[in-house]
This record gives structure tokens, sequence and C-alpha cells, in this order.
């Protein structure tokens, strides 16, 4: 039996750039030279002709910081450093060693082979060009289905494309021959392969507002695609579990070692859950699996791809915003986003609110929403229409206000949706604002007898405060499969991201544009995940005999939870801290990553414990392994070598056991940690000594009530943090309190 699944797209709008991408190249070696010079290459800067002294400084910190995660100091990369590239070129000269620059460059994800399960793939993007790749790794087993006109042809960048439609034909409908290929007519699929391993494409822009180099994380991998996304008919289509196995059963044959996977449902038992079994198989053969966590937040319990073997993305912002300002005639303006053209003339229009437009057939509750056929274009024509959001597609509300005759739109948040504003292509000039200030515009339309306004054309701006910030769409924890295992994991870059998309649709997927764009900019856990899924295939070139949980491990305790004002990061739904219910372990940061110092480990062994402390029995166990495998009786949820902690029904006291791997050099650890309120954390021993490389050690962990007068229900968060004094091995702690 096949589960139809919904890719975890969020929101059909907005933009941003992927973490970080190398090239590298040798520009003299003089013979008697110990070291050689060498340019460290990122692409190009997006701060612009006007940007500041101070960005070009933040700049030149970014190149030294990147650049000591290999030579151990910042000291040592000032000294490396010759020339700093902080204007237009994005990068940096340094004098290297050969080995220091080979590490450098099997940062691009040189050779691994990253791919994803989507709704296929833009062969022709340049994203996917193949200019100067040699041969295709000889361990590749793949292919490209390029049998039809609408076919997939493989190239050295692109070497796999399949698609696999028979649940879906099934259930939803047949499939015409012409589209029964890898080839993407939704645009979700190549913008996600392109997010996590595109090649550098100098030059791209969107709209004429972002020009720039488009790069993916690992933007040397070699990329496939598996299509197994079709679209919906009614409330039948998606993506099917029957599908989605056959895909992991060929990418695990084929020779991937990374998949990103933007897919996503309601959370289900391991056992009856498609993506769960598929991961496993894939994880016990050595391929690192990063999930969507779903876009149903803010809204507790909702997160998705919950199983231990697998890394779940939630979804951050960036520090770069495409803003355009609405302004109102009494001298007030407020920050939106946008993608959007102009205002005819860039002059003040008349104001009116969705309601004051209401059609004489419409609720003014469907009116202000801006719902089609709810404005009266007598009333709308030759004005700006303030709307609010909800219930139908930001997008749609602007051309519902052009069909009513209107010029322009200001979309205002609802409630639910707080600070959280998006830059969308919109087919009308159009700005989105906060609820806050979305309060204030409604009031001056509402309570001035001739109210003006107007939107200015969007502007990139780069280095805006605070930053990073959580989603409110990214889904939140508690995981309600098995509380005991934090979900998500991670966060990473979701709102506003620029990537190559498809040219067999439009950048907004609605029947009525008829646009097309060869990059889109997108929001939603589906942008956070494949930024993370290019982090691991540069970890993965990095460090080869690492596990996928070794790389999770680094991913997670590497992460940072402070935004670029040195406070704590926030929630974009209530601007309360974040909490690892939303953010997990906290923001990536890859250049950490790379030399964690301690690394929480686990074998396929380890998760078929797991399972046994959950209480499956031996027949269901043997479904996900082809090897006897004996349940131990003193197993615990508790003791699951996880990087972090979760004690969801506390009872006054438990005691938790981790042991930690050393993937550094010899070193003395000792451990800090920030108390849960209303509990006590103690370790020990305090002290861990690693004389080599491989060393594990392991720690109980003991928890203890400190106030018992709770009452009602509620979460404590602190953390744990092993350091050498170089290295901070950061893990959260969430424990539930009360009845």
């Amino acid at each position: 039996m096949s589960f139809q699944r919904r890719r975890e797209t969020g929101c059909r709008l907005a933009a941003g750039h992927a973490l970080f991408f190398l090239a590298i190249a040798l520009l003299y070696a003089p013979a008697l030279a110990a070291k050689k010079s060498y340019v460290v290459y990122m692409g190009s800067h997006s701060h612009g002709r006007d940007a500041s002294p101070a960005a070009f400084e933040m700049a030149a910190l970014k190149h030294y910081s990147f650049l000591s995660s290999f030579l151990g100091s910042e000291e040592r990369s000032r000294e490396a450093i010759i020339y700093s590239y902080t204007k237009y070129i994005n990068g940096f000269a340094a004098n290297l060693e050969e080995e220091e620059a080979a590490a450098i460059a099997s940062r691009f994800g040189e050779d691994t082979i990253l791919a994803n399960l989507d709704t296929g793939v833009w062969p022709e993007s340049l994203s996917f060009s193949d200019l100067g790749y040699g041969p295709v790794p000889s361990r590749w087993k793949g292919s490209c289905e390029n049998n039809t006109q609408a076919g997939v042809p493989c190239n050295r960048k692109l070497i796999g494309a399949k698609f696999f439609s028979k649940a879906y034909e099934e259930y939803v409908q047949p499939i015409e021959p012409s589209m029964k290929t890898p080839r993407d007519h939704d645009g979700h699929g190549t913008y996600t392969l392109s997010t996590a391993a595109g090649n550098f494409v100098p030059g791209a822009a969107l709209f004429d507002v972002v020009p720039g180099t488009a790069k993916g994380g690992s933007p040397r991998a070699r990329v496939a695609a598996y299509k197994v996304c079709w679209p919906t008919v009614g409330d039948n289509g998606g993506c099917y579990d029957a599908d989605m196995l056959a895909a992991f059963d060929e990418a695990i044959h084929d020779g991937v070692d990374v998949l990103s996977v933007s897919i996503g449902g309601d959370p289900n038992d391991y056992f009856n859950d498609g993506i769960s079994i598929g991961t496993f198989h894939a994880v016990k053969n050595g391929i690192t699996v990063v999930c969507a966590a779903g876009n149903s937040g803010p809204s507790a319990g909702t997160v998705s791809n919950v199983s231990p073997w697998i890394i779940t993305v939630g979804a951050s912002t960036l520090d770069r915003e495409f803003q355009s300002f609405a302004k109102i005639q009494s001298g007030k303006q407020f920050k939106g986003l946008s993608l959007s053209g102009p205002l005819p003339g860039n002059r003040f229009y008349p104001l009116i609110t969705g309601a004051q437009a209401q059609a004489a057939n419409a609720t003014a509750g469907d009116a202000m929403l801006c719902l089609p056929g709810t404005l009266d274009s007598g009333k709308a024509a030759g004005k700006i229409v303030v709307c609010l959001r909800g219930r139908n597609g930001r997008v749609d509300k602007g051309r519902n206000v052009a069909l009513a005759g209107g010029v322009g739109m200001i979309l205002c948040n609802d409630i639910a949706s707080g600070n959280e504003i998006i830059s969308d292509p919109h087919v009308i000039p159009a700005t989105h604002i906060n609820y806050e200030d979305g309060n204030v515009v409604f009031a001056y339309v509402n309570k001035t007898k001739n109210p003006l306004g107007l939107i200015t054309a969007p502007k990139v701006v780069v280095g805006t405060k605070p930053s990073p910030f959580m989603a409110a769409f990214s889904s939140r924890g508690p995981n309600t499969i098995t509380p005991e295992i934090l979900k998500p994991d991670i966060t990473a870059p979701g709102v506003n991201i620029v990537a190559a998309y498809s040219e067999g649709t439009s950048p907004t997927g609605l029947p009525f544009d008829k646009r097309t764009v060869k990059f889109n900019v997108d929001s939603g856990t589906s942008m956070a995940t494949p930024h993370v899924a290019g982090v691991v295939g540069l970890l993965k070139s990095q460090h080869p005999d690492w596990s996928p949980a070794a790389i999770r491990s680094a991913i997670m305790t590497s992460a940072r939870t402070r935004g670029n004002t040195l406070t704590p990061m926030l929630d974009g739904a209530s601007l309360k801290k974040a909490t690892p219910f939303s953010c997990g372990s906290g923001h990536i940061r890859p250049n950490r990553a790379v030399d964690p110092g301690l690394v929480y480990d686990m074998t396929t062994e380890d998760y078929l414990d797991f399972l046994c402390a959950l209480g499956y029995n031996q027949t269901l166990i043997k479904q996900f392994t082809d090897e006897p495998h004996l349940c131990r009786d003193s197993l615990s949820l508790f003791d699951v070598n996880y990087p972090s902690f979760s004690i969801p029904n506390f009872s006054g006291k438990a005691t938790l056991y981790r042991k930690v791997k050393n993937v550094g050099s010899p070193g003395t650890y000792g451990v800090t940690i920030h108390h849960p309120p209303g509990v006590t954390v103690s370790v020990e021993p305090k002290r861990l000594i690693f004389d080599r490389v491989g060393d594990e050690k392991g720690f109980m962990v003991t928890i203890k009530a400190s106030r018992t007068n709770i009452r009602e229900r509620e979460f404590t968060f602190g953390e744990i943090t092993w350091t050498d004094g170089r290295h901070y091995v950061r893990s959260p702690i969430a424990i539930g309190l009360g009845n």
C-alpha cells in the first residue's frame, strides 16, 4: 500500500543564496618556494557599489575565519592571506602549502555524488553545466533516462536522472507518455538540487533584482535526480511511498553519497513510513540523508521526518533582504519585502483596504483577504489595495487586485504570521509587511479621508539585523513519534532563497502566470534542506571515513544559537527566544562543522537497539536488517547516542548515558552546563582525556528537579558543552515538566 506524501515547499516566493562556495586556482609557483600563492575564489559579493567600509571589513573577517578552519587559528590565516577581495570579487589570495590548498579544494565537494528525491531536473540550467569536469567517477552505476524528446541527457555534472510513477498512476491518473520523464515541469526539484550542488553561474539574476554568482553548497559535486513527485489532481497527487521506496532502492544501488529529500507529511510510525524505511537502508549503506522538517509551524508537535538516522532541517533567515518600502503620505514608511516591478511613475496613489473595496456578493472578511471575486473594480481601480495575509496565496491576492483594476498591493501579515515576511515574484507592484506595521497601515487608511501610499522598487540589502531568526512556518517539536529524540536537528537558510528553476513552469506556478525564469526565489524547509545537504557533501569530501551519524553530529554540535546582534536567535512568529523545538541545535555553521573536535557516533546496530528500546519485536526488526539482531533487556531511549538530550515526561530524576569520539587532535575536554530552569544537571566525569584520533569516552548526565511547585505542563531548555578551549561541542537539553 502506498501513502500519499506532500512536498514541503512552504510558500512559493522568496530568495537567498547558498551558504558558501569555493574555487581554487594556482596563481604562481616559484620553483624554490616552500609555499605557493593560491586564489580561493568564492563568487561575487552581494553588498553592491554603495557598500560601507564596515561591509568590506566583514567580508575580510569571513575570509580569515574560513581559512582559520584549515590552518588552526585566525593568526595563521592573517599571516597567510596576501589579498582579501572585498568589494566585487569575493575571495582571497594566500600563501599555502600544497596539502593545505588541496584540503581547501576538497571543500568543493569534488566528486561527491549528491542526489535528491523530488520533481525532477531541468538539465539545460547552467547550474548543471559540466564545464571543467573530468570523467564521471568509475564507481557510479546510474544513468539518465533520455529515451524521449522530453528526456534528460546526462553530462559529467548531471550524471543521473530517473523517474518513478507507478504508484501515482495507479492511485491518481495515468501520465501522458511525453511527460513520463525525469524532466522537471514543477521547478521544485531543479531548485533544491541546484541549491545543494549547483555549479557556479556568474551573472544570475531574477527580474533584474538579484544579479550575482549563483552556486550550490557543494558546487563541484556530481548530481543525480530521482523524480518521485507529480502534479496534484484535486485532493490527490504529490509523492507516494511506493514510488519513493523504488527511488531509494535505485539510489543506493547507483552509488549516491548524499540524499536530499524535501518531502514530508504527517509524522508516522517508523514501520508505516516510506521515508523512514528508505532512509534507514540508505544510512545502513553509508549514505547521509537530509530531510525537511515541514512547513506546519508555528504549531507545536508538527515536525515530520523524525527518524533518528535522518538529519531533520528547519528553516531560518539570511541577513540579506529584497526590501521594498510601503510609504504613507503622513510621512511614515514600513519595511517590506518583494521582487515585483515598481509602481507606474513612482508616485503616491490612493489607498483602499480590501474590505473597503468589497464586491456586492462578497463578505467584508473575504474582501479583506483579497480572495478571488471579492473586490469591486469600481472601488479598487487605480488604487493600491491593502490586503490581509491568509486563506489564499500571496501572489494570488495581487492577481485579484490587478483583475479589479488596482495598481498595487500592500500585503499585511495576520497575527499568526507575525514578523515573517516573504519576497514574492508578484504579478503586480506589491510589498509584504509585518503584522504590527500592517495594523498601522490599516488604521491610517480607515481613519484618513483621502489616504495615499507609495510602494518603492525592490532593492537588495545585506547585513540586516537581527539575523538569523526562525521562520514562522518552520515545523516545531516536540517529536510526537519518539519524544525522547529531539527534533528538528538543525536549522539552515530557508527564507527568500535564490536558486535555479525549471523553464517548464512559471515562477509562481499559478495558471495565470505566463512568465519563465532561469532562477527563482522561494521559501520553505524544502529550501533549508539542500543547504544542509550541500554542507554534508563538503564534509564527505573532507572526511570520507565519517559515518552519517558523525556528519550529523558535527553539523549539530557546531551550530550557533545567537544571531548577528550577539543575542539569542529569535522565533519569527513570537519574536521570543527560539527554543530547540524550533531551531534544534541551532543555525548551521559549515566552517565549524569541518573540525568539530568530538562527535556522537552511531552505527546500524545502534539504530536497531533504538527500535528494540521502542518495543519492536524481532519480526519487525528483521524488516530493517538482513542479519540477526538480538534485543538486550536493559536498553533505554535515554541512552540513544544522539547529540541532544530530551526527557519528555520528567519525573524528578533521570540519568542518561552518552559517548563521544575524538576526530581531532589529542586533548582534554571540560564540561560546562547551562541548567534548564527548574532542574539541575550534573555530568560525570567532568573531564575527558583523548590521546589519539578515534578514542571514545563515555559520560553520565544526571538531571534532578530543583523546584516542585509546577502545576501546568511546560518545557524547559538548557545546554551541555564540552570544550578543549578551541572546539565547543554543544548539545541542547529539552525537559518536559509538570502534567
